[in-house]
Order: structure tokens, then sequence, then C-alpha cells
């Protein structure tokens, strides 16, 4: 939102209320507050007819510094509210000198600047990361009545912003206006499905907006050295929170909004869904399956769309019995064939609904004002939206989830949840115009609640297109309704990579584009694409999407790459728990891994799954793609070929290839198993030790499927000997070593045809003598 006029002048309809002087400063618990005037207070006469912000800075946890800016403090905050985690505050330390008045939370200060002219500055170890200048935090006043409050935060030459949510718009920030609004907007707009108030740049910081309401970002639009953000209202509040690495701001924005949980690990595995307006029934179903099985293409989940319930009755959560007349004997033969079963839902009421008489009468349902249930026609005839700021509700809705897990339902897709009204009015009293971006938090609160409860732990996995700060707690998200082309494919990538920088773990999106059908060559293409994504399902608005539809080598090429990625899943899942203990995703922006490489800045068009592997998607039919590799020796994962980095690359891959190169001094740990996500592990398994250079080491875990450690592995080289330890399992391994030649020898372990093979000890240790 912008409220100036060029540099100078500001927009007659507004009037800006800056901070200019420091008044005077207050310690109590923890917390500095500091009160700014508008105007110079040169005498007494200067004290009268004038407001005051009042700033508060504060720490929840270390490294993480809290800004609160408020003009009328007797506003009643009627919620919702992020729930954020917060310390002892023991960490804070306060000081004041002639200066400034200073608070410090480990690494990172705020330094509030006394005297004639206002400043505040954030400072990393005494080096300087951004600040707020004169007039830049602000009461604003409309001249129709409407106040807001701001915040204008530096911007150094080459500082690049990144995040606020799954964006599918040029994946660096700068120069974009960003309104924080849920809409149902696809994947080829500035719309998006998961707002997420947080950014972070290539300084190694993030700003976190704590407001569930719009917050409009001026991303160096407004003032190209400034990002600002502005809330309605008489408060605003954020937090600076300092790495001093990317992932280390990942990490300290997941311990205050919320890690995100583990996923079981079968939902690695691949989806496959009834598409949604398609026909089908059992017999359709078990086509598509028993389909799969007959042409060696392993299949995990199977997925049922909206029309596994009545036309016009969604959602009632009741198999309609003309498709589906035995619905538990159909789910029950279906696990027989070793598959986990999801169906669609959503948070809306037809009024055909059997719910929605029921949700009427107990007031579950939001209410308009004057009480009548709010109502639309839109997607179902006279919907109505339940309300999950009443307890009773909740629990209602989650009595009949409840009933499809006992059926036999291991997930839900929990689909929609953006299009929330504003002129309605909450059980709870909650602020409709904070509702709107965090309904969808409630939500699916409930629906993983419920997994979890019935399930267990790490055995809980939804499929949810909405999202706001602290959602990344309930995965997996995927990125909503795109086209079925390259430009679709490329641009959900970047949502993608977005909403991995805005501290979600695991994301996923339909294979091959949802609206439309794609030809042959952008399925095959995205199917490389999608089985090298954190979780991988093929889904279609009127079209279905088994293979064999397209033609007979997108069967080979789905073949080919859902058996890579079985085979990788030890790989994957401990890079899974990674997420989850850390809050780095598991598709990560190059950046994030390659954070003192210029190059990796702007990369957009590939990732690192994990912290080894390299994913460069091929966007045409003719295979050509350009890439970039970081410096070093890194190993073509698919052909062995060992190509050096630190430059561009220009090939050609036919639909069984890309770019999938592994990163020097890394460890890959391959499972035995090609069909299957889930399986253990540690049985087995194959290290790949890849280009080790010299005087390094190179470790990885093997967890079990519920992320558990069970293995420990490291290889140290000297010269042309590998010392490799393996701590743990006691069962069979294979140890490989790739781009550094043939090994010589070996002692402490036998070596047969080129690599070291070891029956089973919990410890072993080995030296390999390269030739």
């Amino acid at each position: 939102m912008k409220f100036t006029d060029g540099n100078w002048m500001i927009r007659k309809e507004f009037k800006v209320l800056g901070a200019v002087q420091a008044h005077d400063f207050e310690q109590q618990g923890g917390k500095l507050t500091a009160y700014a005037a508008p105007n110079p207070i040169l005498t007494r006469s200067n004290m009268l007819d004038t407001m005051l912000l009042t700033v508060h800075f504060h720490s929840p946890l270390p490294g993480i510094i809290g800004v609160k800016l408020v003009h009328h403090a007797g506003v009643v905050d009627r919620g919702p509210a992020f729930q954020l985690s917060a310390g002892t505050g023991d960490h804070v330390v306060i000081e004041e000198n002639d200066e400034a008045a200073i608070l410090a939370s480990g690494s990172l200060s705020v330094r509030i600047r006394k005297g004639p002219e206002w400043a505040v500055d954030f400072y990393r170890d005494g080096v300087r990361l951004t600040g707020s200048r004169q007039k830049s935090m602000a009461y604003i006043e409309e001249n129709n009545g409407n106040a807001y409050m701001r915040e204008e935060l530096d911007l150094g030459v080459g500082e690049w912003v990144y995040g606020l949510g799954e964006r599918f718009t040029p994946f660096v920030r700068n120069g974009q206006v960003v309104d924080l609004w849920n809409k149902d907007g696809g994947t080829s707009s500035e719309q998006s499905y998961k707002n997420i108030p947080f950014y972070l740049t290539n300084k190694g910081y993030g700003v976190f907006v704590n407001h569930p309401e719009l917050v409009s970002y001026e991303v160096a639009s407004e003032k190209v050295k400034k990002v600002q953000f502005s809330v309605s209202g008489q408060s605003l509040e954020y937090f600076v929170i300092d790495g001093p690495s990317l992932k280390e701001v990942l990490g300290k924005y997941t311990d205050l909004t919320g890690k995100p949980a583990l996923p079981p690990a079968w939902s690695f595995g691949l989806w496959l869904t009834t598409s949604f307006t398609t026909n089908y029934d059992e017999a359709t179903v078990n086509s598509f399956v028993d389909g799969m099985a007959e042409r060696d293409l392993p299949l995990h989940v199977f997925h049922f769309d909206c029309f596994w319930m009545r036309e016009f009755h969604w959602t009632d959560f009741k198999w309609d019995e003309r498709v589906f007349p035995d619905p538990v004997g159909m789910l029950k033969r279906l696990k027989e064939k070793g598959l986990k079963i999801c169906v669609w839902i959503n948070p809306y009421i037809a009024q055909r609904s059997r719910l929605f008489e029921e949700g009427k009468q107990n007031g579950y349902l939001v209410k308009r004002p004057n009480g009548d249930v709010w109502q639309w026609d839109m997607w179902q005839p006279g919907m109505g939206l339940v309300d999950f700021t009443n307890p009773a509700a909740c629990e209602w809705y989650a009595g009949y989830l409840r009933e499809l897990v006992d059926m036999g339902v291991d997930s839900f897709k929990t689909d929609f949840g953006e299009r929330i009204p504003t002129e309605v009015a909450y059980f709870d009293g909650s602020d409709p115009q904070k509702m709107h971006n965090y309904y969808t938090q409630l939500y699916n609160k409930v629906v993983f609640d419920v997994l979890v409860e019935k399930l267990g732990h790490n055995e809980a996995a939804l499929f949810a297109r909405s999202a706001t700060a602290g959602g990344q707690q309930f995965p997996v998200h995927w990125g909503g309704d795109c086209y079925a082309d390259y430009e679709s494919m490329a641009e959900s990538l970047r949502g993608g990579l977005s909403l991995g920088l805005s501290g979600f773990g695991f994301w996923s999106h339909d294979i091959g584009g949802f609206e439309a059908t794609a030809p042959a060559h952008v399925f095959k293409r995205w199917l490389a694409f999608g089985l090298l994504s954190s979780h991988s399902r093929l889904h279609g608005s009127k079209s279905y999407r088994v293979p064999w539809m397209y033609d007979e080598e997108a069967v080979d090429v789905t073949r080919q790459f859902t058996k890579l990625k079985c085979r990788i899943m030890p790989y994957l899942f401990h890079t899974a728990a990674q997420a989850h203990e850390n809050g780095v995703p598991t598709m990560r922006a190059m950046v994030l891994e390659f954070p003192e490489d210029p190059t990796s800045e702007l990369l957009d068009r590939q990732y690192m799954l994990g912290e080894s592997l390299l994913v460069a998607p091929i966007f045409n039919e003719a295979g050509h793609v350009t890439y970039y590799l970081p410096a070093g020796k890194w190993t073509n994962f698919l052909t062995g070929e060992t190509v050096e980095g630190g430059s561009w690359r220009k090939e050609q891959f036919d639909f069984f290839g890309l770019p999938l190169f592994v990163r020097p001094n890394s460890i890959i740990a391959l499972g035995a198993n090609d069909v299957r996500p889930d399986y253990d592990y540690a049985d087995g398994v194959t290290y790949e030790l890849h280009n080790l250079e010299d005087g390094r080491t190179a470790s990885t875990l093997v967890r079990n499927v519920k992320g558990k450690t069970e293995v420990t592995v490291s290889a140290s080289r000297s010269g042309k000997a590998i010392t490799v330890k393996v701590d743990g399992s006691g069962k069979p391994f294979t140890f490989a070593v790739k781009g550094l030649g043939d090994i010589a020898s070996v002692s402490g372990a036998e070596l047969s045809d080129g690599v070291v093979k070891a029956s089973g000890s919990k410890q072993a240790e080995f030296v390999i003598q390269l030739g």
C-alpha cells in the first residue's frame, strides 16, 4: 500500500505522523520501551496537542527481537493471534548510555538513538543489518477515517528479498507489491493460497510481521531502498530474526512459529487420484490400481477427489452409495493391495448436506452479524462455513473425520479455506479481518489432530492447499491449480521454493498440471520434476492422470523415476527429518545451500533436494536445459559422469534424463527397495561417497521410518587413504566411492567387485586406499 507521491510528497488522502525524536525510555521485565514524538520537542508547548508513538522492544527467544509500535493502546484485541513460542527472557540484556538505548539478544541487538533524530538499528556482532530511519515508523490517517501503522526497513546494495509465502511471481521479491490476503487464484497470478508474513534476505536475517490480517508490503517498490509493511489499525508488531545463515534464520523462525511435523514415510511415495470432474466408480479405481501394478509402476496412495460424495452435498462425509455401494469393503480391498487411502474434504457445508441443519441448529456455522447463517452459492448451493472458533463445532467436524479413519481412510486432502468472508460474526468474537487468513490454520489443525489421535505421531499427513504462518506444522501442502504447460511447471517451482523459504518443510504439485490435459512431452518432463520433489501426486481436473493415457514412453518414465525415488528414500527421509528438526525445507532454493555464491541468489529453475542432490527440471519438449553448478566436482547421479562446477552448463536430455547431480564431499544412502517408500532403510543400504576432497570429512545418517537415527556414517580422507566409520544397526551394507577412481585395497573389510561389503556389525571401521 502506497502512502507517498514520489520521494518528497505524501499522497493527498493521507496524513503521516512518523517517529522523529525519542523523548523517553523505560525498562521493565526484560522489555525496553521508547516513546517517540512526531515532531521535534524543543519547548513545553511542543508537548501539547500531539501524539506519541509507544515502541516496545523485547525478545521471545535468543537471536530474535520483537518491535511493537502502538498509537492508541485502548483498542480491544479480539484475535485470533499466531501462537508463538517464548522463553523466560533471561537471555535479554538492556543498557543505556548518553547516545542510545540498546537491547541485546544473543548475537543480535537493537540500538535506539537518543537525541533529536530518531533511528532504530539492528546489529549482528556490531555489524549493521537493517534499521528504521526518521519517520519510517508511522501512524497514518486516511481522509475516510481509516488508520494504518507502517514500518520501513532498510535494504542494502545487492540485498535480495525472498519468501512471503507460496508466490508464483518472480522468485526475488524486490520491486514487488505484495498484499497478504489468501485467495483461490491458481498458480498463474499474483494471488496466493498461502500468504506468510515472513521474508528473509541474502544478508542472513528475516522479518516476521506478527499479524494474521492483511499485511501490505512494498518491497523495494514504493521506496527502492526500503521494505515497507503496513496494517490497518493502531498497532504493528514485527520480529527481526538473525541467522547468521539463511538456514539458521529458518530454524529460529520455526522455533518461534512451530516446526513442521514429520510426515509418514509412506506419504513420500506416488499418489494417484480419480481426478476432479471425471467419472469414476470402484471399477474405474481398480482399473487404475491394477493397471499400475500390471505395468510395474509402484503406487502407494490412492486419492478420491470431490465426487466420492454426492453432488450438491459437499461436505457431508458420506460416500455416494449410488457409485460406491460398499465403501468399507472397497477400502479394505484397496488396502489389501498395499495402498494408503486419501479422501477430499473442505470446510464448506452445502445446504443439501446432512450436516447443514445440524450445524445451523447448534451454532456450528459462521453467522452474519444479524444472527443468520452466512451462505452463498459459489462452489456449493447455499453453502455455509464451519465455525472453527467454536470448540463444539471442532469436535462435531472431527467426529465425522474419525468415522472415516475407522473406515480405512489414512489422509485427508484439506482443500479450499481461502475464500473466507469478512462480513460475519464468529462464535468467539474473533475479528473477521484477521480470521480471513487465519481460518485455514484452525481448519487444518482440527483435521491433522484427528489423524494424530487416531493413527499416531509421524502417521498424520494432510494434502493441504491454504495456509498462514504456523501452517507448516500440518504438512503436506501442494501448489494448487496449475495449467498443463511448461510455464505453469516453472511457476509452480517458484512457488514451492518461495514456500520453503517461508518455513514450510514439505511441498507438492500436480504432476502434468491440473487444468486441461498436457501433451505427452509436458507430462513426461513434469514426471521427473514431480518425482524428485518432496511429495509426488498424479492429479487432474477433467481428465485422468494414469501414465498410459499419454503414451507408452510415459509409462516407462513413470517407472524409472518412481523407482528412483524409492531407492533414495534413506537419503530423502533423513532430509525430511532435518526439516522437522531444524525447519530447513526438503526442496531448497540454491541460495539456501550456497549463500556465498552470488550466482545462487537468483536461481529459480533448479533446486537442491536436501543438501546433496541438485535437480534442474527441463521446461521444453526438445530437452534443452541451462543450469548452474557451484564450484567443485559434481557427479551426475544417473550416468556417473564427473564434471567440474563453478560455471553454467547447457545440455540436452531425453525424457529419461535431467541434470541430477551429487554435491562434492557427500555421502548418499541408497536403499535396497525400489518399489516402496517405507521400508527398513538400514538393511542392505548402499553408501555412495562422492568426490571427497583431501582433508575433508563427509557424513550422513540413516533413519528408521519413525525418524530415529539407526546408523551414523563418516568418511575422512588423507591423501589416498579414506577412513570410514559406520556406527549403528549392525545390518549389512555396501560402500562405494564415486569420482575418485578405483579402490586399490581395503583394510578392515571385504572388497568385492570394486565396492566394500560388510555383513553387519554395530561398529565398523575400515580404510580404503585409492588407486
